[in-house]
């Protein structure tokens, strides 16, 4: 039981690292609007990318911090009545609806990888002036709902584990 625990808690630890890390693209998305602004404006010099760059970079942040977000228990919830659960009745309802989650983020692995190794195998661009590849913010889809599954599960199994302990620790 003890391994089971520890393999929740790295999960929950590398999602945790993964959304820091990507979290910090936010500030790269500032940077380049900000500098879209000054170039406009200041320079009267517009760019034909900062504002696709940023798009891009959003749809990877937005793909890659979903399983943070899953570990931070930050999803929509019906707090009016769940808040005032116990801790059991709450694993037990999260565990009555994760099935929900699950058959959506199976759905979401096969059709993004799909998506995905489409538009690796062709070098998708974007066409637009600019014209970037877009694969990679693509294999964000499938690669981001893979860490969503993880942390699904490792949510899963310590509600699982609320319920059957007595006193447990997670």
């Amino acid at each position: 039981m003890h391994y089971v625990k520890s393999l929740c808690g790295y999960i929950t630890a590398m999602n945790l690292m993964v959304g820091r890390v990507v979290g910090y693209s936010i500030y790269l998305i500032f940077i380049l609007l900000i500098a879209e602004v000054i170039m406009r404006y200041f320079f009267r010099q517009p760019t034909t990318w900062t504002g696709e760059l940023s798009q891009l970079v959003f749809g990877a942040y937005v793909m890659l911090s979903g399983a943070y977000l899953l570990a931070n228990k930050g999803h929509v919830n019906v707090d009016i009545f769940y808040q005032n659960l116990g801790p059991r009745t709450q694993s037990f309802i999260n565990l009555l609806t994760s099935f929900l989650f699950f058959a959506f983020i199976l759905v979401l692995i096969t059709e993004g990888w799909e998506l995905a190794s489409d538009s690796i195998s062709r070098i998708e661009r974007s066409g637009s002036a600019w014209n970037p590849q877009i694969w990679p913010v693509k294999l964000a889809v499938p690669v981001g709902a893979c860490l969503l599954l993880l942390q699904g599960i490792a949510n899963f199994v310590e509600d699982f584990l609320i319920l059957i302990e007595k006193n447990i620790e997670i």
